[in-house]
């Protein structure tokens, strides 16, 4: 059973202005939402612990160890453009 969702009145609540078009599309996919929501809220539970998230959180940490590595002169040997010891980039943050 599908319920009548108030859209105009949601989106008078988040200062939002609809078309009557998109009153009409939100309408039915909110309805499926809820519809949906009312099936998952059916499902028995009582033996499923409750969790904050579906999978095991853990860090994976590796030891630190030193490397060769690349020289300076290395790393820099085809970069377009080079300021001494850096890569030289388009500036993309104006200060203000």
């Amino acid at each position: 059973m599908k319920k009548k969702i108030d859209v105009e009145y949601i989106a008078n609540l988040a200062r939002i202005r609809l078309s009557k078009k998109e009153i009409d599309g939100f309408s039915g996919q909110l309805a499926d939402i809820i519809s949906f929501i009312e099936k998952l809220n059916k499902a028995d539970t009582k033996e499923t612990p409750p969790t904050t998230h579906p999978l095991p959180l853990k860090n994976v940490f590796r030891a630190d160890t030193v490397k060769k590595s690349l020289t300076q002169e290395k790393v820099l040997q085809n970069a377009p453009e080079k300021r001494e010891t850096s890569f030289k980039v388009p500036k993309i943050i104006e200060e203000s």
